[in-house]
């Protein structure tokens, strides 16, 4: 634990000292409030939060508070000093080292004050609507305020539930539906996730027994929800190692060897990462570790579960602690798993021996027909991942709902449904081209049940 004495607050490796709220004000002579409304309309300083959300100030935060004091002693309004600051900086200049002609002109450098706290509002609501709405401008000074002042008002785990993870899922959506680029769904998450990795860096030493891993399943890219699983278990004394995305299963052995943990923890998004996920599983199942998993798959297909060894977190993922205590302290059996039938397991073999050759055909017969549907190599490539991940997890059914998100993919991309349709009749043309023996019967009676569901909706 960091030794606080006087205001001032060691880091563990006594490289660093930060100073709280209490020993600014008693050095700088500044009152609580002024210290937030520079910070706010101006950005300066800018101090770091610890995971309570109080303010941590470096030496320097200090030096600069003196500097903007001094410079309205000699005269200066506060929105001139900061402006002047903010040239220096321009040119490359440290302030705290430039001498200062104060009958210069006043530099041509202004800030753009930001919104105060009645403008952005104080309900769970607004702060997520506000911080939505500056991630879609691309105005990350804003959205970086917004949620200063929701960890301000709220507490981290409320804020990072009801702001960032609520946030992102609107984003997302719409980006499903068309609605919003995907590069300003990637700079929504990119600012979520640097702001849990702060929260990480801040939580306190763990005070249970029992180590965790938690990461994401092989292929699996999207870390949010397994970095914000990690913060909330810290946050409550437990101590987990955090993997990070696309965790290699030929690699974990190593892992588990050096870090012997009590219980692994991973999620899983889409279709083709739950079967790594459960490849991964049968893994830890044979080194008798337990698995606690999760992920939006898992709540979109309810029954994926029955196919993968270990234990459910649950829909909602800040009920998933409460799970991990009591997998931790109770220890229950494990709940009946299904596994792949040897039909299953011939179907996969003789799928992926084929899969090139189906690919080619529908090149061909989109060429011959000259068909206009765009993006056929996205199509292919998702298509046939999760085909390959139906047969692996035990049930083709598994790919019913996935289809709709060939159909939003077109949505996104401005076209017609109708092209759904008439690739999938080319695919199931081409699949019964090259599977026309018992082993590819699973795959051709879900491709005629789906073009015919696909019929009815647009007949």
């Amino acid at each position: 634990m960091a030794k606080q004495e006087n205001g001032k607050i060691g880091s563990s490796n006594h490289k660093q000292l930060t100073f709280n709220l209490k020993a600014v004000v008693q050095e700088t002579g500044l009152k609580p409030d002024t210290l937030r409304a520079w910070e706010r309309r101006y950005g300066l300083p800018q101090p770091r939060r610890t995971g309570g959300g109080h303010r941590l100030y470096t030496r320097r935060d200090i030096e600069t508070l003196k500097w903007l004091v001094a410079r309205q002693e000699d005269g200066l309004s506060i929105s001139r000093a900061v402006s002047t600051w903010q040239a220096l900086t321009v040119e490359g200049k440290d302030p705290l080292l430039e001498p200062l002609d104060l009958f210069a002109p006043e530099p041509t450098v202004v800030y753009t004050p930001l919104p105060t706290p009645a403008e952005i509002g104080s309900t769970i609501h607004d702060l997520r609507q506000s911080w939505v709405n500056a991630c879609l401008d691309f105005d990350e000074q804003l959205a970086e305020s917004v949620l200063n002042q929701a960890f301000a008002l709220y507490q981290p785990e409320i804020v990072c539930l009801e702001v960032l993870q609520k946030g992102l899922a609107h984003i997302g959506e719409q980006w499903y539906q068309g609605a919003v680029s995907v590069q300003k769904e990637h700079f929504a998450s990119a600012l979520a996730l640097r702001r849990l990795d702060a929260l990480l860096a801040a939580t306190p030493s763990p005070t249970r027994n029992g180590r965790l891993l938690v990461g994401c399943a092989p292929k699996e890219d999207h870390t949010f929800s397994a970095l914000l699983l990690t913060l909330l278990l810290r946050r409550q004394g437990w101590e987990v190692v955090y993997l990070g995305a696309n965790v290699p299963i030929d690699q974990l052995e190593n892992t588990i060897n050096t870090t012997k943990p009590h219980l692994v923890i991973f999620s899983a998004q889409l279709l083709h990462t739950a079967a790594t996920l459960q490849q991964l599983a049968y893994l830890l199942q044979d080194r008798g570790i337990p698995l606690a998993y999760g992920g939006l798959v898992f709540n979109s297909i309810p029954k994926l579960r029955e196919y993968i060894p270990g234990y459910f977190l649950g829909t909602q993922i800040d009920q998933a602690s409460k799970v991990v205590e009591h997998l931790l302290t109770n220890r229950p059996p494990l709940p009946h798993i299904k596994r792949p039938t040897d039909e299953y397991s011939e179907t996969l073999v003789h799928f992926q021996r084929r899969l090139g050759l189906i690919e080619a055909s529908i090149w061909d017969a989109i060429a011959a027909a000259n068909v206009p549907i765009s993006n056929i190599s996205e199509a292919n490539s998702y298509l046939g991942q999760n085909i390959k991940a139906a047969l692996m997890l035990g049930n083709v059914e598994f790919l019913g709902s996935d289809i709709e998100w060939i159909e939003g993919l077109l949505v996104n991309y401005k076209l017609p449904v109708d092209q759904l349709h008439r690739y999938l009749q080319i695919y199931s043309e081409a699949a019964k081209k090259h599977l026309h023996d018992v082993a590819g019967a699973p795959v051709l009676f879900w491709l005629d049940k789906v073009i015919n569901s696909i019929e009815t909706k647009i007949s």
